[in-house]
C-alpha cells in the first residue's frame, strides 16, 4: 500500500472511530413519563418518533435498556438516533445508566423516561425536585 492509501485508511479509521465516540458533558436532561411497562413496552402507544423504524422490534430488544427522547448536542439526529444507545451519567451522583433513543425532543439535550434516570437507585432526588439534571452522555453499543 502506497503512502496515499496508507494516509486514507488511517483518515477512515479516524473517522469511524470519532463517529462512534461522540459525546457531551454538562447536558441538561428533563424527564418524560414513557412509562414503558405500563404501555406494554410499546412504541406505538407512547407515540414516540422512532415507532416508525423501531415498534416491530422483538419485545426483548425494546425492554433491553430503558427510554429516552434524545436532542443533542453532540450525536446522531432524527431516524438516524432511533435505536443507539447512550450511556448517561448523573454528574451530581455519578449514577449511570444505559438507554435506548427512542424519540426526539426540543429541549437541546435529553428526556430519558422518569423511572430510567430520576428514581432509579443512585439518584438522590435532586433532579426530580429541579425538574432537571445535568448529565453528560456518550454514544455506546446497545449490545444487541
Amino acid at each position: 500500500m502506497g503512502r496515499l492509501g496508507l494516509r486514507l485508511a488511517l483518515l477512515l479509521c479516524l473517522a469511524i472511530s470519532t463517529a462512534n465516540a461522540q459525546s457531551a458533558s454538562n447536558v441538561r436532561a428533563t424527564y418524560h413519563y414513557y412509562n414503558p411497562a405500563q404501555n406494554g413496552w410499546d412504541l406505538n402507544a407512547v407515540r414516540a418518533y422512532c415507532s416508525t423504524w423501531d415498534a416491530s422490534k422483538p419485545p426483548a430488544w425494546r425492554k433491553k435498556h430503558g427510554w429516552t427522547a434524545f436532542c443533542g448536542p453532540a450525536g446522531h439526529r432524527g431516524q438516524e438516533a432511533c435505536g443507539k444507545c447512550l450511556r448517561i451519567t448523573n454528574i451530581r451522583t455519578n449514577a449511570q445508566i444505559t438507554a435506548r433513543i427512542v424519540d426526539q425532543c426540543r429541549n437541546g439535550g435529553l428526556d430519558p423516561d422518569y423511572d430510567t434516570i430520576f428514581r432509579p437507585p443512585g439518584h438522590d432526588g435532586h433532579g426530580y425536585n429541579q425538574g432537571h439534571l445535568i448529565v453528560n452522555y456518550q454514544f455506546v453499543n446497545c449490545g444487541d
